[in-house]
């Protein structure tokens, strides 16, 4: 199947590891150019180096102010074009209602969800200023947009919030032509997860009880999350916008 991704210009924060860089590399191989934004130089370098010539590299973190317009310019001066763009971001702390500090919160916010939507409004106006038609952007959040998910709660806090975003944006940008979707990984095996199930002090334990919940009873691969959101940015998927696409082996039980 020709996703027509072909000559197509992405932005992909977070894109020197995991969901990210598995999107990333998936871009490249259907013949788009990426610029891979992440926030730190030699995993930018490593990432960029795998993927080849069509990919460059800039260093930076969504919770600074100007790095959205930073990379839209240089995407657009690189590429002569910008299409869209994955907005990955690490996972906040994890905590409780109770234990997560004011400090916490805002960091959080600022990161999470003042920076997705600030790389959204930029990519918007780069797609507009390039002068073609269509665009699409997608928005990696999490399962928690939906389901609670134990122990992390400034996830909980922002990520139904960002995908109600979603749907709005959807109406504002629609009648342009311009998509934008929110992807909901559930259980991917990256390192963000590795992290949280060694945090129980029992990985291996931890692993086996979650695989267990999951319908297909194991962990999803970055490679398989990077398959869907390629589809999803890709025209390909062109009647396809407002929606929360999860890619969580059937873990999630709402509807």
């Amino acid at each position: 199947m020709d996703l027509g991704l072909a000559d197509r210009c992405f932005i992909v924060t977070g894109g020197s590891s995991g969901l990210g860089l598995a999107t990333a590399e998936e871009l490249v191989r259907e013949g788009s150019r990426v610029l891979v934004v992440a926030r730190h130089q030699d995993r930018i370098d490593q990432a960029v180096e795998a993927l080849g010539s069509a990919a460059l590299g800039m260093m930076g973190d969504l919770s600074d102010p100007h790095m959205a317009a930073q990379a839209v310019a240089t995407a657009r001066t690189a590429f002569g074009r910008l299409d869209g763009c994955l907005a990955s971001v690490g996972g906040p702390p994890s905590g409780s209602v109770l234990s997560t500090t004011d400090d916490q919160w805002r960091a959080a916010f600022e990161s999470v969800f003042v920076g997705a939507v600030r790389l959204g409004r930029e990519v918007v106006a780069g797609i507009r200023a390039s002068g073609h038609d269509g665009g699409s952007l997608a928005l990696v959040l999490s399962t928690s947009a939906v389901e609670v998910f134990a122990g992390l709660t400034t996830s909980n806090g922002l990520r139904p919030g960002l995908g109600m975003l979603v749907k709005d944006l959807a109406d504002e940008i629609g009648p342009e032509g311009v998509r934008v979707n929110g992807l909901l990984p559930g259980r991917i095996d990256t390192d963000r997860l590795a992290a949280l199930d060694a945090s129980t002090g029992d990985a291996p334990a931890a692993r086996a009880s979650a695989s267990a919940r999951i319908p297909l009873r194991r962990y999803g691969t970055p490679a398989e999350f990077g398959r869907v959101a390629a589809f999803v940015l890709s025209p390909a998927a062109s009647y396809i916008t407002g929606s929360l696409v999860r890619v969580d082996g059937g873990v999630t039980r709402s509807l």
